[in-house]
């Protein structure tokens, strides 16, 4: 068990017509010119952006927008949204979208007033002394970023997807309507409790498995993301399911499930290679790299995934066969990401068999040219990470 400080300091406004608080907590949190960042043209034909815009000119807050945020959000938005607000002289950002459209927040409240290259943060090279504040009104929830400290950008020169991590990048609000994703489409919404559910899985899979709490909290989400996700595939406007995803993708991604415990993160650097080459939905990577990985570092800690197994994928426990139960639990896994139309290999993902030469290149990127490692339950070198891929190509 490890000692540890657990910080979650974003307010959440939780519930239907939740955003028309939004011009009262930007003005609650010091805002007095705004960035309003978002994606593509759903926010406007939603009828949400529009909404939002008119609340901020009747309180007199004024605003600038930005948007054409992608999934794998750019550098390059970063570099123009950076530009932006230092001509206006913007001091609050809001995003309105998913996780991607806050990491972009996020990188370009870093690069106000950093003084160096944005870039070099998620390259380790610098850390930043303040930031902008920034807010979010959420209508994908995913990755969580709404209450955490990261943030992913992908820089289009070679494709390199990096993530940062920064307390000062916690969003001071977060406005979660439930109703606002009722348009998402079925691949979109399982792939995003894909990615919910990675992210406490990354870290259930510890060497410190002697936090009961937080092992318990962790299980009763997953279990709970399980349960939640057939009922809104069936109707997207079932609200209560749709409220259950919500809320559990900020607990699942905001440190509470991490209270106590090393966590490892392998799958999602291992995925960031994918995504970086292929630009493919992130959760879907996950799906596609998770249950090769498991396999290959299982025995590092074989009784947490046969816990797993029985307590979250519901296989009776052999107690004769450690090792059988926790395959099955991996079995059980991949049934359900078929289940919820989620890939289980790299074919799957893309849609043809990967190249030994692309294998080689994510292997590059992912360890830094040998000079890198993930990972904690088992430290995965250059070596293993090919052979996880290797597994993992279907």
């Amino acid at each position: 068990m490890k000692d540890f400080t657990y910080y979650a300091p974003t307010e959440v406004v939780f519930g239907r017509d939740s955003e028309a608080k939004v011009a009262q907590m930007i003005r609650k949190y010091g805002g007095t010119k705004v960035l309003v960042h978002f994606g593509g043209k759903s926010a406007i034909q939603s009828g949400l952006l529009p909404k939002i815009c008119d609340q901020l000119s009747q309180a007199g807050i004024p605003y600038v927008a930005l948007g054409g945020v992608v999934p794998n959000p750019r550098l390059s938005m970063v570099h123009k949204g950076i530009e932006l607000c230092k001509k206006e002289g913007v001091d609050f950002l809001l995003a309105v979208g998913g996780g991607s459209v806050i990491d972009s927040c996020k990188a370009i409240a870093y690069g106000v007033p950093y003084k160096g290259e944005v870039w070099d943060l998620y390259l380790g090279k610098g850390k930043p002394k303040t930031m902008l504040p920034l807010g979010c009104v959420l209508t994908i929830p995913a990755a969580g970023s709404e209450m955490s400290e990261s943030s992913v950008i992908t820089n289009e020169d070679g494709g390199i997807k990096l993530g940062y991590s920064n307390n000062l990048s916690r969003p001071k609000f977060a406005i979660m309507n439930p109703e606002r994703t009722f348009t998402l489409p079925p691949y979109q919404t399982a792939a995003g409790v894909t990615d919910m559910m990675m992210h406490t899985m990354e870290r259930y899979f510890t060497k410190d498995d002697d936090m009961n709490v937080t092992t318990a909290l962790a299980e009763s989400l997953l279990r709970e993301m399980k349960q939640a996700i057939f009922p809104v595939l069936k109707d997207p406007e079932d609200y209560r399911y749709r409220a259950q995803i919500m809320w559990a993708g900020s607990l699942m991604h905001n440190g509470l499930t991490g209270c106590g415990i090393s966590d490892d993160w392998a799958t999602h650097q291992l995925e960031h290679e994918l995504s970086g080459m292929f630009d493919v939905t992130h959760g879907a990577g996950l799906a596609a790299v998770w249950p090769s990985w498991a396999r290959y570092v299982m025995h590092k800690n074989l009784r947490r995934f046969v816990r797993f197994a029985v307590e979250v994928m519901d296989v009776p426990n052999d107690y004769t066969d450690p090792e059988g139960t926790a395959e099955k639990g991996i079995q059980a896994m991949e049934r359900f990401y078929h289940a919820i139309g989620m890939p289980i290999n790299i074919k799957e993902l893309i849609g043809r068999d990967i190249k030994d030469g692309e294998i080689k290149e994510m292997v590059q990127k992912c360890s830094r040219g040998g000079t890198r490692t993930c990972g904690q339950l088992k430290v995965l070198k250059a070596e293993d990470m090919e052979a996880i891929y290797q597994m993992a190509r279907g």
